[in-house]
């Protein structure tokens, strides 16, 4: 695959998730890559692993995940996914993750995470991570108000105490994680478990490459991961990050060199960033 095919395959799957609940034909999509209908399926299959049908769906039942999980009827929520029918919906959950949409909003059905809790620098922090790896980090203004988002994130996983041959593992990410955030210097070397769409992915995979001390713009990422008109995305899939520090989402800033958003607030941003560019020297 050519780069310039490679780039515009990226460009078409951005633009799949800002528009997943619109009709997308697959003419209208290959015309954007400016390939023929059958090369851009076969090219877009090679390097996204799915077609873009399933890559259009896997968006919608994320957002159908979303608006379930915060309370939205469930015909009201399919609907807004870009679903056209109850029927639809149903069978392409079975098909595609063998629930229902009611079942979805279980949200962390049968998922077990278990959670540390440390007061650092930063205000309160939690870590959590299932049997794979980290998969959240937050902070928050008390212990309790981070276990109640840990459980709006997952409100029907099972938070359990760290078990025996695991509690070493995550006390020994956590003091990675408190290293860091304490002396700034080299990203902490943890596994992680994410969770989002394969564009998010692709950008916090990025991210996690950004060298402590260092920064870049979102137009920045957008033509790094060859997606460069897709700055907007860009931005969405830092703020739907929940690996805090681990997936560096406070080294992007904006074009004009300022914060920018981030999820735990610009102080806590600019104070990453300093201790970051204190701890390289």
């Amino acid at each position: 695959m050519s780069q310039t095919t490679h780039t515009r395959i990226l460009q078409v799957a951005a633009y799949i998730e800002a528009h997943a609940e619109q009709a997308l034909p697959l003419e209208h999509l290959a015309q954007k890559a400016a390939l023929s209908d059958f090369h851009f399926q076969r090219q877009f299959k090679e390097l996204m692993g799915i077609t873009p049908k399933q890559f259009q769906n896997a968006i919608r039942i994320q957002k159908l995940r979303q608006a379930l999980r915060d309370g939205r009827q469930v015909l009201d929520a399919i609907y807004e996914a870009g679903f056209g029918s109850s029927s639809r919906v149903y069978e392409q959950l079975s098909a595609s993750v063998g629930v229902t949409p009611s079942e979805l909003r279980q949200s962390g059905k049968g998922l077990q995470i278990y959670f540390t809790l440390r007061h650092t620098d930063f205000g309160y922090l939690l870590m959590a991570a299932t049997h794979r790896g980290v998969c959240n980090v937050q902070f928050g203004e008390s212990f309790t108000a981070l276990v109640s988002q840990l459980h709006e994130e997952f409100p029907q996983a099972e938070l359990l105490p760290t078990p025996a041959e695991m509690e070493s593992e995550l006390d020994k990410w956590m003091q990675a994680l408190e290293r860091h955030l304490q002396q700034g210097g080299p990203q902490p070397q943890v596994p992680i478990e994410l969770f989002g769409t394969a564009f998010q992915i692709k950008v916090w995979q990025f991210l996690s490459r950004i060298p402590a001390g260092q920064s870049r713009t979102y137009k920045q990422v957008a033509q790094a991961i060859g997606a460069p008109n897709s700055h907007r995305a860009v931005a969405n899939a830092c703020g739907a990050n929940r690996v805090g520090v681990l997936i560096p989402c406070h080294r992007v800033l904006r074009g004009d060199g300022s914060l920018g958003g981030y999820r735990w607030g610009e102080q806590r941003k600019r104070q990453l960033l300093e201790l970051e560019q204190a701890g390289g020297r």
